[in-house]
């Protein structure tokens, strides 16, 4: 199995239930697939850098997975079919991504550790 992550920006005018519903939708294929959940995040409403379908604003979502090479394809159909969905995204993510979203996750520092300053 492959990791992947998916980023999927719905519409605006999603209520809360609907845009939860949405969610568990796609996250309930991935496992009905043979596919695993790794984590996923919410991000809520955001500002798009240009306009979709009139609309200047979207509710994100991103979603890591493990899932079959072929799953993607059942997913981005199901995706394109959906009405409430403006754009997504996959990406599939090589060794080094896994490490670096697992330390995000648990909220390990990464990049320049920070230098101590001593008085003199």
């Amino acid at each position: 199995m492959q990791n992947y992550e998916l980023m999927v920006i719905f519409t605006p005018v999603l209520s809360e239930e609907e845009y939860k519903s949405a969610q568990n939708k796609f996250t309930s294929l991935v496992t009905e697939n043979g596919g695993e959940v790794v984590h996923e995040n919410a991000w809520g409403l955001k500002s798009l850098a240009y306009p979709i379908q009139k609309k200047t604003t979207g509710l994100y979502w991103v979603l890591e997975y493990k899932a079959p090479t072929d799953f993607n394809e059942k997913l981005k159909t199901q995706l394109l079919r959906d009405e409430s969905v403006l754009r997504h995204m996959f990406t599939a993510l090589d060794k080094y991504a896994v490490e670096y979203n697992a330390k995000k996750r648990n909220g390990v520092q990464t990049g320049i550790e920070k230098a101590e300053v001593t008085n003199g």
